[in-house]
């Protein structure tokens, strides 16, 4: 079996996950991680891997197939694209951009060398989400009607002692966390015509919001709502329910205390729920309707966790030997549709995406 040479560039916590997910990804082979910091070199060196401080001195020495882009946001645009120059596919972390114009920026240069970007919307590879989306493209709930989804959890008061998580410019549950609802619904769902939304700071009282809750039209007809807030003491979430901020953190079973659904998608002949992937719809002789008897099942499900899945997907990726589930042009859509919720909770108006 091939195995791709990967980079890892800037190891956070999201980097330093990529690279313990990595280790264990039987196409890949971790080559270099490079950072700044000397605490993530001494990580990296932890666990035998070679070390650089500056990015630029890794693309160069070493022949690599791909790199993870873990650093922050507005890094992602300029590094990536050092990296292309270099015909080095890459895995950028969510959001592909800060800014639509940079990410159609480094669209055009990735399309321009015929070099894959991968855009780090782990969810797509999660087995819950596929089974999800082919049950809804296959009518098991006959016409799309409704999407609802809850992402309302408490962070801690310590979370916000960074303070770029309490600015306006780069923190607030719309740009870190709705990012990820935006892109499960619409691979689910279908692409977003339209959205309107409203947006409040009256808990924390921070600059930037706390809670948000957003309208939405799909090109398909059906309608959709988020809920989001950080400062909701509750289950109701993707990352607390789905148990993947356990896969995350290694901490196996310690953070989903709750069995609870945080998204339900309606039809016209049943519903479909995450992230249990619980199906409901009518069976037998009686009119379907409110006054009959739901019946209820699971889809079936493979158990590898999203993370392993979507590191064998970026070595395939890096190696030209599939095509990337989410490239950069779809990471850009949802970045625009992310966008949008901000520019509609300020504006108070209705904001069509673009076709």
């Amino acid at each position: 079996m091939a195995r791709a040479r990967i980079g890892i560039i800037g190891l956070g916590v999201i980097g330093k996950s990529h690279l313990a997910v990595l280790q264990e990804t039987e196409n890949a082979e971790v080559v270099a991680v490079a950072d700044p910091t000397q605490a993530a070199r001494d990580h990296a060196a932890g666990r035998a891997v070679k070390t650089y401080d500056d990015y630029r001195a890794m693309i160069e020495a070493d022949r690599l197939d791909g790199v993870v882009v873990a650093t922050p946001n507005d890094q992602h645009v300029p590094v990536a694209l050092d990296c292309i120059a270099h015909d080095i596919a890459v895995l950028v972390e969510k959001p592909i951009a800060e800014s639509v114009e940079a990410a159609r920026r480094l669209c055009e240069a990735a399309e321009a060398k015929n070099v894959p970007i991968l855009v780090g919307h782990h969810r797509r590879h999660n087995p819950a989400v596929r089974a999800v989306r082919k049950a809804v493209a296959d009518g098991i709930i006959g016409k799309p009607a409704i999407a609802t989804v809850i992402y309302t959890q408490l962070k801690p008061e310590s979370y916000f002692n960074l303070g770029w998580r309490r600015d306006k410019a780069s923190g607030g549950p719309i740009l870190i966390n709705l990012i990820h609802e935006i892109d499960l619904i619409r691979y689910v769902f279908g692409e977003i015509d339209s959205l309107q939304a409203l947006s409040s700071s009256a808990v924390r009282g921070f600059p930037v919001e706390d809670t948000a809750a957003v309208l939405l039209r799909f090109r398909n007809g059906a309608l959709g709502t988020i809920s989001l807030s950080d400062t909701a003491a509750s289950p109701f979430s993707w990352d607390l329910a789905s148990g993947e901020f356990d896969q995350m953190a290694g901490t196996t079973g310690k953070l989903q205390r709750q069995k609870v659904s945080s998204h339900v998608f309606s039809g016209s002949e049943g519903s479909l729920t995450l992230p249990d992937a619980r199906h409901f719809g009518y069976r037998g002789d009686t009119e379907p309707g409110w006054l009959s008897d739901l019946n209820e099942d699971r889809l079936a499900l493979a158990s590898e966790s999203a993370y392993h899945r979507q590191a064998r997907h970026f070595a395939s990726v890096s190696l030209r030997e599939e095509e990337p589930v989410i490239n950069g042009r779809d990471g850009l859509r949802t970045l625009e549709a992310t966008l949008a919720v901000r520019t509609a909770s300020e504006s108070g108006s209705t904001v069509q995406l673009p076709a």
